[in-house]
């Protein structure tokens, strides 16, 4: 059973930084053979892709938060990392981490719904 856990989330300042954490276990295949990324869902909004990273180590990152957030992957703890940085009120909501087996493929062409497989999500509450 394919699990996907998230941790790091919580409330923090306009401006200030959070890192998120997704541990990924169960996998059918090696991790180093997933698209990994990270979505996000905030109350009235539709969800949105973050950013993702493809098997090969290539990165997309949606407009908002290119320069700001960093997404990496260590394939030898099979874990996902988001490190967000100067936050902004529009970044609230819950974040959830995704895989996707051998390409990003189905991601680029689907967004947050191509993925495979996602954890519970973590809580990320920016304020001023």
């Amino acid at each position: 059973q394919v699990q996907l856990v998230e941790s790091g989330g919580g409330s923090v300042e306009s401006g200030g930084s959070l890192r998120l954490t997704c541990v990924a276990s169960g996998l059918k295949y090696n991790y180093d053979m997933y698209c990994m990324g990270w979505y996000r869902w905030a109350p009235g909004k539709e969800r949105e892709g973050v950013a993702y990273i493809d098997p090969n180590g290539e990165i997309t990152y949606v407009d908002s938060v290119r320069g700001r957030f960093t997404i990496s992957r260590d394939n030898a703890k099979n874990t996902l990392y988001l490190e967000m940085n100067s936050l902004k009120l529009d970044d609230t909501g819950t974040y959830y981490c995704a895989a996707d087996p051998l390409s990003c493929l189905t991601v680029q062409n689907l967004g947050p719904e191509g993925y495979n497989h996602r954890g519970q999500g973590t809580q990320v509450t920016v304020s001023t």
